[in-house]
């Protein structure tokens, strides 16, 4: 009976054992060795009482909850190296007895609130060599008070964690170097008593919060537990900030100042103490005085300088600091918006600029200017109330309030820079206190407010931006009932137009202006050649007439045979030969000769044209004159 029942256990054991796996039993603990088998999943008949399970180096895209089920007893688990980019949720779930997960060299890209749901005594989590960008707040909650050792290196976090990191009391070595974290909260690690290692090395932080942590050194009589804390390859901006950590009794390590520029390149502990200095704020611009409509928006702009950079904060005129509501909103750079100003908004606002250096202030000037209001406000307890201009804009936006038998708005005459709005009286048994003129362009997102008196139906926009598209309303104001009553507005209509493109000033008579002087420029250049020509025929017709002249002949003397030499006859003078006469056909009834006609003819170009230049300047600005009938846009 003995060999069959070797027999059956041998095929028992095979049968447990995964085809392409290595499995030893030894000490009573099974381990399953699949390390470089080229597995594309995880094998579905690995036995469940196995305690270490490796599978690295093999071609696993996913993990699911079937993949480790009832393997209660696994310790180890390794998933290096493989191509896992994704983890079901509670794909550990059973696995309560697992002390060390190693994932690193996967292709993770985040970790959900459920993916390490589990291992409840998990003690080594390596998630090193991943594309971790995100984890999420709640992904370590399983395991806070059991986990000694954690490596999140060479992933592309941001930001980690920090709350569940903080309450890891066991956590003895944390690597979170070579990722992209640029600011640590301050106190994230001062719970962490039993921390021997920190490694930030090639991060982007510029500062480190001051932490209890940090003031261990690495001796072991001054502390228990000596931290090894690295964090070089960071542009530490060597200023007052960093004081507190030159301070501290460390070795010379290989920290380095990016900046400031007279720091940078330096050794971090070979800087002397004096120069880690700060620049205290300086307010570099701000608004001193601002005049705004009741029920417009207000925009509080302060703008500071300084080494840290600044933080900035804003107290009201109750003395109390302005924080962020429905009404108002303080930003970070500075400016301080009010959605819908009242009267209770004036006052006097303080900017006040912070840093470790110190802080600078500076005050600005709210006016709101209150709408008159219709009724008797000048009775007891008469305060007119606010303006619903923002409540009009919404009621207009959702369809209501808008009358059929309203007239439109038009605008007309638009040029580049202007445009003209007209409108109807609208309906007579409706009062009208004044009317509201609101528009806005495509370039500027500003809604600007115009008032116009209720005797007006027309009103000159100018100022505007050339080749932008306007979007304008019109708003009639009607007198409020009684002294606490609000303002009363209906929308008689909107319009929009389209400013004229960008054209040089008076284009037109530039042209003109140009045309007049290549008038007189080609007339200038025919006189020239004229003149050469009449020069020309003179010089010529002189040398003509000299060369019909009879020759002198003085001095001559004939040949003869010997003879005596004949008396010579002495001819009669003759009379120069009259000199032609030029053809003066263009001359202007003048005798002078053809000379004086060229001098002449320039001249009467030159006045020509300036005649010209004249007429059309007067009448290119006469052109741009506008009606002074019109009401024009006037600032408020």
């Amino acid at each position: 009976m003995a060999p069959p029942l070797l027999l059956l256990l041998l095929a028992s054991g095979a049968a447990a054992c995964p085809l392409p796996c290595v499995c030893q039993n030894l000490s009573e603990s099974l381990s399953t060795l699949c390390a470089h088998r080229g597995l594309l999943f995880v094998p579905p008949n690995v036995d469940r009482r196995t305690v270490e399970l490796r599978l690295a180096d093999n071609f696993i895209q996913a993990l699911g909850p079937p993949d480790f089920r009832n393997m209660t007893g696994l310790v180890d688990l390794t998933l290096s190296r493989n191509a896992i980019t994704r983890i079901g949720a509670r794909a550990f779930g059973d696995l309560e007895s697992l002390r060390s997960l190693h994932l690193d060299g996967n292709r993770l890209v985040e970790l959900g609130t459920g993916s390490l749901r589990g291992p409840v005594n998990l003690q080594h989590l390596i998630l090193s060599g991943n594309q971790l960008g995100r984890i999420a707040p709640g992904a370590f909650d399983d395991f806070l008070e059991s986990l000694e050792d954690l490596d999140l290196s060479y992933n592309n976090l941001r930001q980690v964690p920090w709350a569940g990191i903080g309450a890891m009391p066991a956590l003895h070595t944390l690597n979170l170097d070579h990722n992209l974290i640029d600011a640590l909260p301050p106190g994230a690690f001062a719970q962490l008593g039993q921390l021997s290692r920190l490694d930030l090395t090639s991060n982007r932080l510029a500062t480190l919060a001051p932490d209890p942590l940090f003031s261990r050194g690495r001796d072991a009589e001054a502390s228990p537990t000596p931290l090894v804390l690295s964090f070089s390859g960071n542009p530490l901006h060597c200023n007052c900030e960093l004081l507190w950590l030159r301070r501290l009794a460390r070795p010379d390590d290989l920290e380095t100042c990016a900046s400031p520029p007279g720091l940078a390149g330096r050794y971090f502990w070979a800087v002397p103490e004096g120069e880690f200095s700060c620049e205290p704020p300086l307010i570099a611009r701000h608004t001193q005085r601002l005049w705004v409509l009741e029920g417009q928006r207000a925009m509080l702009r302060c703008r500071a300088l300084g080494d840290p950079a600044p933080t900035m904060h804003w107290v009201g005129p109750d003395d109390r600091l302005v924080g962020n509501s429905s009404r108002a909103r303080a930003f970070p750079n500075g400016t301080l918006e009010i959605g819908v100003t009242g009267a209770g908004d004036a006052g006097g606002y303080t900017c006040i600029a912070t840093n470790p250096a110190g802080e600078a202030t500076a005050r600005v000037e709210l006016r709101v200017l209150a709408l008159p209001h219709g009724g008797n406000t000048s009775a007891e307890g008469g305060r007119p109330g606010p303006s619903d201009i923002a409540a009009s804009a919404r009621t207009a936006a959702e369809g209501e309030g808008t009358l059929e038998s309203e007239p439109a708005v038009q605008v007309t005459e638009v040029t580049a820079t202007s445009g003209l709005v007209s409108w109807g009286p609208g309906r007579p048994a409706d009062p009208v206190w004044m009317f509201q003129i609101q528009y806005n362009s495509s370039e500027d997102e500003t809604l600007i407010y115009r008032i116009v008196p209720a005797s007006s139906h027309h009103f000159l926009l100018k100022h505007l931006v050339p080749g932008a598209d306007y979007d304008l309303c019109l708003l009639a104001l009607s007198p409020a009932a009684g002294p606490s009553d609000l303002t009363a507005t209906r929308l008689l209509g909107c319009a929009h137009f389209s400013t004229l493109p960008a054209t040089p000033l008076c284009h037109a008579l530039q042209a003109h202006v140009l045309g007049g002087t290549l008038t007189v420029a080609v007339g200038g250049v025919l006189v020239a050649a004229l003149l050469v020509f009449t020069v020309a025929l003179l010089v010529r017709g002189r040398g003509a007439g000299n060369g019909r002249l009879p020759l002198k002949l003085s001095h001559v003397q004939s040949q003869t045979n010997g003879g005596p030499s004949p008396t010579p006859k002495a001819h009669p003078p003759r009379s120069p030969p009259p000199r032609p006469q030029r053809s003066c056909s263009l001359d202007l009834g003048d005798t002078g000769g053809c000379y004086g006609y060229a001098r002449r003819l320039g001249g009467a170009w030159a006045r020509r044209s300036h005649s010209v230049h004249g007429g059309l300047l007067g009448a290119g600005c006469r052109g741009m004159g506008g009606s002074a009938e019109r009401l024009e846009e006037s600032v408020v």
